[in-house]
């Protein structure tokens, strides 16, 4: 009996043992992440059209761009940024995109390193992830989460949605908008945009079409994007259809507007569009994901369901004003 009960003992403080090792690891990597990012968070004090505002934004290039959501900077010209160290200068905004909630900003003055970018496409659901920001210049705040939902969507005031959303239990402070959203190694994989709720965050990614958007805020203060001129919403498919594609949605159109892309190609009210370029539609977000300023005043086929039969189209889409 004594040897058994030294025995669990043995156990219980190997496993206690286990448990500070695990929750070292843990504080250990929110540590790293916090002195490797934090220094390159500054705080945003905007004054616009809107009166005063406040929120957070990172270093994202050693000549002086900085990046923010676009509704921190909405209505103003320029905003003061302030770091950790002591470093403030002023920052014109050089362009805002309300359709991706970002903006890039452009400092007068020296900053500190850029933040290193990382993939949000390689993100997992479970993956520890560490929000950063700086509100209110109060020498930054970090809180860490995991990521608990991918792909979700975000409306904006743009009437449209951000694709691939990134969700995370991280707690977002006020303030903490336009902040980053860092994995466990340091590189910057979001940026923090709103509080859906209690306990849960949400993300703009970075990933292949945020950066684009990006570099293109950067080069020219703008973004282009295409536009067909329908209106559509996701809706099931005729289950012989289903079958024939091995999937369950596509788009109906509920509306066409005159004179647009859609109209002169023919496009109809009630038509289920299936594809685009051969490309897959089963969402309204699948739809907008395509029409970049690269699908703007080139042919492109339009596949859809009509009349019980599939039906091929040519659109041109223009450029969305």
């Amino acid at each position: 009996m004594g040897e058994q009960r030294n025995t669990d003992a043995c156990r219980r403080r190997s496993a206690g043992m286990e448990d500070e090792e695990a929750l070292d690891a843990y504080s250990a990597a929110v540590v790293r992440v916090a002195q490797l990012v934090l220094p390159s968070v500054a705080s945003l004090h905007v004054r616009g059209e809107r009166g005063e505002g406040a929120g957070s934004a990172s270093v994202l290039t050693a000549d002086g761009f900085l990046l923010t959501s676009a509704h921190v900077v909405a209505g103003a010209r320029e905003a003061t940024a302030a770091f950790t160290d002591g470093t403030e200068t002023v920052a014109d905004v050089t362009g805002r995109d309300p359709l991706s909630d970002l903006a890039v900003l452009r400092a007068r003055g020296d900053l500190p390193p850029p933040v290193t970018l990382g993939d949000a496409a390689l993100l997992q659901v479970g993956q520890l992830v560490v929000a950063l920001g700086n509100p209110l210049g109060l020498a930054g705040t970090v809180t860490a989460g995991i990521v608990s939902g991918l792909g979700r969507s975000l409306p904006t005031s743009g009437g449209r949605v951000v694709d691939e959303v990134i969700q995370t239990d991280a707690a977002l402070n006020p303030g903490n908008s336009g902040g980053v959203l860092a994995d466990s190694r340091g590189r910057m994989v979001g940026v923090n945009t709103a509080v859906a709720g209690v306990g849960v965050g949400l993300a703009v990614p970075i990933n292949a079409s945020t950066q684009r958007i990006i570099g293109a805020l950067m080069t020219t203060g703008k973004v282009r994007r295409a536009w067909l001129g329908i209106a559509a919403r996701q809706s099931p498919l005729p289950p012989p259809l289903a079958a024939k594609l091995n999937r369950r949605s596509g788009l109906r159109v509920a509306q066409v507007v005159p004179e647009s892309p859609a109209a002169v190609a023919a496009l109809r009210a009630g038509d289920i569009v299936v594809a685009v370029a051969g490309e897959p539609m089963g969402s309204a977000t699948s739809l907008q994901r395509w029409m970049v300023e690269e699908a703007i005043g080139r042919p492109v086929e339009i596949t859809v369901w009509r009349n019980g039969a599939l039906v091929d189209v040519i659109a041109v889409p223009r450029e969305l004003s």
